[in-house]
């Protein structure tokens, strides 16, 4: 599939570009990513492709707030130098009209596959709006990104009973066996998060898995930004939950992220936790995900600041 660059994409990679040039820019920091103007939260489709490792960000290119977003994107050999590549993705479809969320990446033969929650507004009767979250995925070589003209791939009539049709975003993909895999969180029926799992054999059609694991009010309330890998004989599921009350499991007040270490139930193919260990004890650590290089290695990235840490911004 050719992309054929839409007047809002061509619009944010010009603006990326020419921008920084008109403004007084304040200095990057030498070890860490940052976007070159705007606004920038959680990191996404950290992978590798084609040898070289990829990185997509949440961003806002027009103003230092947050906006409809968008996803930056950067690469490099080593983790520590970075080079700039054109945005990746706009909000410019029927699916993702509101903003292009987070998600994951993979490589896939000579395809750069990525999954992203597209986000719609719709119009209330109060004149309010509704909002939507649901899945879409597009594939690329590595620069340039062809959404699916199937997205979103995963909606609304995919969910279970009582889930919200809100909150339900974050994908993570994999591919295991010649079947697509993905989880995304949702808020259940009780008000928490919970992660939901889907497969597919072409990426355009998904069937609902079941509910693969849930908050049910014990690890905060909503769940955000899982990821889900092997660490020898366990399964490892990070998650970043919302609204964590008090000091239990070494985890602060507000927002964290964790790691939920346990192994998948064979009959039910549901997580089954064993243990809780905090990521970071900071405040500042949010939104994490990991991959594996080719050489064996689990790579660890997570967004600096939180919302807690207003100074940052």
């Amino acid at each position: 599939m050719k992309q054929t660059i839409t007047p809002e994409l061509a619009r944010a990679r010009k603006y990326e570009l020419e921008a920084p040039q008109k403004k007084k820019m304040l200095p990057k920091p030498l070890f860490h990513v940052a976007p070159p103007i705007g606004w920038v939260n959680d990191p996404n489709g950290f992978s590798e492709y084609q040898g070289e490792f990829h990185l997509f960000y949440q961003y806002y290119p027009y103003d230092t707030v947050w906006g409809p977003m968008h996803w930056g994107h950067v690469k490099s050999a080593d983790f520590v130098k970075w080079q700039l590549l054109p945005a990746a993705l706009a909000p410019d479809t029927e699916a993702d009209s509101f903003g292009c969320f987070s998600g994951t990446a993979i490589s896939h033969g000579t395809d750069h596959i990525l999954a992203y929650a597209g986000v719609v507004r719709e119009n209330a009767p109060d004149g309010s709006f509704k909002e939507r979250q649901q899945m879409c995925i597009a594939v690329g070589d590595g620069t340039d990104y062809v959404k699916l003209p199937e997205n979103p791939v995963i909606d609304e009539k995919m969910l279970p009973e009582g889930a919200s049709k809100v909150d339900f975003r974050d994908p993570k993909i994999w591919e295991e066996d010649g079947t697509f895999y993905l989880i995304a969180v949702n808020r259940g029926a009780d008000g928490s998060g919970q992660v939901l799992k889907y497969a597919s054999g072409d990426l355009k059609n998904w069937t609902f898995e079941g509910i693969y694991d849930a908050c049910k009010n014990r690890i905060g309330r909503m769940w955000e930004c899982p990821d889900l890998f092997d660490l020898g004989e366990k399964k490892v599921l990070l998650l970043s939950p919302q609204e964590v009350q008090g000091q239990a499991n070494g985890l602060h007040p507000g927002d964290n992220t964790v790691f939920l270490v346990g192994r998948e139930d064979a009959s039910s193919g549901t997580f089954l936790e064993e243990c809780l260990q905090p990521a970071d004890y900071g405040l500042d650590f949010y939104a994490a995900q990991t991959m594996e290089t080719s050489d064996g290695r689990r790579i660890l990235i997570g967004w600096l600041a939180t919302w807690a840490c207003n100074w940052f911004t």
